[in-house]
C-alpha cells in the first residue's frame, strides 16, 4: 500500500515512501509523478493513495483507482537522510536543566521511482452480449 508522507515535495510532484528492512535503518524511495494527484480533503497526511508493485523484472507499477502507471528505478546520485528531531531536558549535578536537541536518522533515500508515461485505465475483460 502506498500512502502520502508528510515528507511530501509538490513542487516535483515527489513523495517519499518506506520500504522495510528487518534489523537496519530503513530505505526509503522517492516516487516521481508527471501531473497532479487531486484529494477532496486539504490534509493528505497518511492517505491511501494506491498500491506499488514490482513485475519480475524489477520494474515498478503504480494502481492509483483504475489507472495503472509504469515507471522505471533510478539510483540517486547523493542518498538523503530521513532525520527525526528530538527534543532532551538534561539535568545537571547542580540541578540546573539544559534542553539538547538531536537528530535520529530514520531512514536513507536511495534510490526513486519515475513515473513519466501517462495512467492506463485498467480494463477488464467484459463477456460481449448474445
Amino acid at each position: 500500500m502506498l500512502h502520502v508522507c508528510k515528507c511530501c515535495l509538490p513542487p516535483k510532484h515527489s513523495m517519499i515512501i518506506p520500504i522495510k528492512k528487518d534489523g537496519e535503518i530503513e530505505e526509503w524511495a522517492i516516487i516521481e509523478l508527471q501531473g497532479d494527484l487531486k484529494f477532496q480533503s486539504v490534509d493528505v497526511t497518511n492517505k491511501y493513495i494506491g498500491d506499488l508493485h514490482f513485475s519480475k523484472s524489477g520494474m515498478p507499477i503504480l494502481i492509483i483507482g483504475i489507472h495503472v502507471l509504469h515507471g522505471k528505478e533510478m539510483e540517486l546520485s547523493k542518498p538523503f537522510a530521513v532525520l527525526t528531531k528530538k527534543n532532551n531536558e538534561v539535568i545537571d549535578n547542580t540541578g540546573t536543566s539544559e534542553k539538547k536537541t538531536e537528530y535520529i536518522v530514520t531512514a536513507i533515500v536511495k534510490k526513486k521511482l519515475i513515473f513519466k508515461s501517462r495512467p492506463k485505465p485498467i480494463i477488464t475483460n467484459v463477456p460481449k452480449g448474445n
